[in-house]
């Protein structure tokens, strides 16, 4: 990858947004990377409605990570409390899934939830059956809090619940 450059979403940005958000969580093409949820989930990560929405509101920022002019990954950050931000939607190009953009992402994920949103912590929430995964985001600074949250689906599924993590930022 060469230089890579983060910016806040726009609405004009879904139509590129959207397919690569997909193609990172669900279906085959998700399996070129390690951090998918191909396995677990079939259905859609999330629409372009729901994304016009996200990058609508005040409270939240969608930062996407441009390689030159191709989209290579994206994540959400947003407002969660006085002092907490949530992040969600890390998602990078399944082909470049262990390059270091991800890495990059979460610290400028975090930069953003202080600059922007005056946060000293951040959380997030992983499905606790992904081990690889929360595994690498407690070798970044995120620690479970013991916490657990419902897999948002009707009907429920217990076997998806969320473990949340958190991190002090600074």
């Amino acid at each position: 990858m060469s230089e890579v450059a983060f910016r806040a979403a726009t609405s004009n940005d879904i139509a590129a947004l959207h397919p690569l958000i997909e193609r990172a969580y669900r279906g085959e093409t998700a399996k070129a990377g390690w951090t998918h949820e191909a396995d677990l989930l079939f259905d859609d990560r999330t629409s372009a409605e729901e994304l016009a929405s996200l990058i609508a509101d005040p409270a939240r920022v969608i930062l996407l990570a441009h390689d030159g002019k191709v989209l290579v990954g994206c994540v959400q950050v947003a407002r969660a409390g006085d002092d907490l931000a949530y992040l969600g939607m890390l998602t990078v190009e399944p082909t470049l899934q262990a390059s270091g953009l991800g890495r990059r992402l979460l610290a400028a994920a975090e930069a953003q939830a202080a600059a922007r949103f005056g946060a000293g912590r951040i959380e997030m929430t992983v499905i606790h059956r992904r081990t690889e995964l929360v595994a690498w985001y407690r070798r970044r600074g995120y620690a479970p809090t013991g916490e657990t949250r419902p897999f948002p689906v009707d009907p429920s599924r217990p076997e998806l619940a969320f473990a949340v993590l958190e991190k002090v930022l600074g």
